[in-house]
């Protein structure tokens, strides 16, 4: 590096900063001097005259030169660097908004802080003052402060007499972080003897947050089988009952609605209709009445679009059935986005996730179907939309809520007002779906 001696030495002041207070150090250093590897420069212009005489004239010019000053990576004496003490865990925060008062500028003011995990955290920040840039280290905690989530309070609390007692298999429940929060009880359950069992519940994660519910326990010679005591609409009665402005009504189907008429469907007022094309446990299966279903709704002239039942609980196995799902539509054109179908939430523990991890999961099935020029929307019941998905992208939302109006307050594109239809052209119950045309499906 060429030197440049003007006649000017500079003094500066170099500090080492904590978060949230300051230690002083000095050092002097010259301008002149070439940096030492790893060292950068901040090059600033500066003027000076020279005299240039002729026979007749003397006239002053002006020239510029360059003066280099080397950063030596030390912060300076005086430099005030206070940040947050502590982040929440999958908080999204900036370099900006994470110092909350600095005397110099971040060069990269939308740095991303990282809070993947729980525990004590460093990070260098780059900062520039007085014309001179350095990297100073800051030292946070990642904290998580939030309790569990009960998902599944009880909604079937029999346990067959003589059979042991597993609460894990009458709850379901979740947490933020933690991917195996633990379920203790206390109370008294003797399955020897048939009766009721009041007991009460806690879900802790590993940070020591905790969540506490009451239930009974019923001890039963057999579990009963759930009545089924839902009145049945017809679709012209649900219409009537939802008289809105720009709405359609249509259908979801599987293959438990079997071999749909749907001229007849057509003909009774449905305009759309959405078909599983698969699920998986275990397993993936094509659903056995897709391609009919396809094909007939189709050729009925109805708008369609695909569902997927999800129990994936890893990215390897999201993106191959989004890619299945591709394969299986060949390139076929859709009214809506593909939806995504995740309901296993009554024994949501047996699946190794915390609540972020599926919904990391969401958004990686949408980025999957993506890349085949589709898009994704998510299904959901009102409870789990408002307790447990973040829906982070801003996706269209089908809500799913059996009430005569829904209270739900957040955006969605469908409603999935009634599991108890019937509609010409299907034996047996059919969903009955409101979409809102106004509202974006993209």
């Amino acid at each position: 590096m060429k030197r440049i001696i003007i006649g000017i030495i500079l003094l500066c002041g170099v500090a080492f900063a904590s978060c949230g207070s300051s230690v002083v150090q000095k050092a002097e250093y010259s301008s002149g001097i070439t940096s030492s590897a790893g060292s950068e420069t901040v090059t600033a212009p500066v003027s000076t005259t020279s005299t240039v005489s002729t026979s007749t004239t003397t006239a002053a010019a002006t020239t510029t030169e360059a003066v280099t000053t080397t950063v030596t990576g030390e912060p300076p004496a005086d430099l005030v660097l206070v940040c947050q003490p502590s982040v929440e865990v999958y908080t999204t925060v900036s370099a900006a908004d994470f110092i909350t008062d600095t005397n110099a500028e971040l060069i990269a003011p939308d740095t991303i802080i990282d809070t993947a995990e729980t525990g004590a955290k460093t990070m260098k920040l780059e900062l520039i003052k007085d014309g001179v840039k350095f990297e100073k280290e800051i030292s946070y905690s990642v904290t998580d402060t939030q309790a569990p989530v009960i998902l599944n309070s009880g909604w079937e609390p029999y346990v067959k007499k003589g059979e042991a007692f597993d609460p894990g298999r009458i709850v379901g429940y979740v947490d933020n972080y933690d991917r195996a929060p633990v379920l203790t009880y206390t109370g008294e359950v003797n399955t020897a003897e048939n009766g009721s069992y009041p007991i009460t519940a806690t879900v802790t994660d590993s940070s020591g947050n905790s969540t506490s519910f009451d239930l009974t326990v019923l001890v039963l010679d057999e579990i009963p089988t759930p009545e089924d005591n839902n009145a049945r609409v017809t679709l012209g009665d649900f219409k009537a009952a939802h008289p809105y402005e720009n709405v359609r009504f249509g259908i979801d189907v599987s293959a438990w609605q079997t071999n749909v008429d749907y001229n007849a469907a057509k003909a009774d007022g449905v305009e759309f209709v959405i078909m599983r094309m698969g699920y998986c446990y275990s397993e993936l299966v094509k659903d056995e009445y897709y391609d009919r279903n396809m094909e007939e709704a189709t050729k009925a002239g109805l708008d369609v679009g695909v569902y997927f039942y999800c129990t994936d609980n890893t990215e390897e196995k999201v993106r191959e059935h989004a890619k299945w799902m591709i394969d299986q539509l060949g390139g076929r054109k859709l009214a809506f986005p593909i939806a995504f179908d995740w309901e296993e939430f009554g024994r949501f523990q047996r699946y190794g996730m915390n609540s972020h991890d599926l919904n990391e999961l969401f958004e990686v099935f949408c980025d999957e179907v993506g890349k085949a020029g589709y898009t994704a929307m998510l299904y959901s019941s009102r409870n789990f939309l408002l307790n447990f998905w973040t829906n982070r992208g801003g996706h269209p939302v089908w809500l799913a809520h059996y009430v005569d109006e829904t209270n739900y307050e957040g955006d969605y594109v469908i409603w999935q007002g009634s599991a108890y239809g019937r509609v010409a052209g299907i034996d047996g119950d059919v969903d009955l779906n409101i979409q809102y045309m106004d509202r974006p499906l993209s």
